[in-house]
């Protein structure tokens, strides 16, 4: 009888595992007239608020502190609500971005980081501008449908939560 050979090792590659991915939440702030707030960038696209999730943090509680470190307005992680979240790795890096939303926002928008956005400005849906950010586009499509024709493509897989409907696949 052959004996059996010793189970191979880890390779060493694989033995620390690497981060191949950005996980992030971009967040719509509907005011009480259904308008969403768009912070204008230094390239002049524009981009909801929104950012990375630090280690520890769930999705709602990172759109709660981005939102207060970008624009001075304040939010309880408890009035943020995920729609899903949408996976794009066109850029060679895995992106992952929860779309949440809100219309709690307190406070008046300010420009906090004024090395990252220019101005702060309310949009009535239909007004929204087609110069987005890839990421924040994606969100808002899974907000309003509806909007998809209007906003400018971007290829993900969207996963949207069980309350908003079954998942979609990619529309590469």
């Amino acid at each position: 009888m052959t004996p059996k050979p010793p189970a191979p090792s880890e390779r060493p590659e694989r033995a620390v595992p690497q981060p191949h991915a950005v996980v992030g939440v971009g967040l719509v702030v509907a005011d009480a007239e259904g308008r969403v707030l768009l912070g204008q960038a230094h390239d002049g696209r524009w981009e909801l608020p929104g950012g990375k999730v630090d280690p520890g943090e769930g999705f709602e509680q990172a759109a709660a502190r981005e939102l207060g470190e970008e624009t001075d307005l304040r939010v309880a992680p408890a009035d943020v609500r995920i729609l899903g979240v949408q996976i794009d790795a066109k850029s060679g890096l895995t992106r992952l971005t929860a779309a949440a939303v809100t219309t709690a926002a307190e406070g008046t928008p300010k420009v906090t980081e004024p090395h990252k956005i220019l101005r702060w400005q309310w949009f009535a849906p239909a007004d929204i501008p087609s110069a987005l950010y890839a990421p924040s586009a994606a969100v808002l499509r899974t907000w309003r449908p509806e909007l998809t024709p209007t906003l400018p493509p971007v290829p993900s897989y969207d996963y949207l939560t069980a309350t908003e409907g079954p998942a979609t696949g990619g529309d590469e």
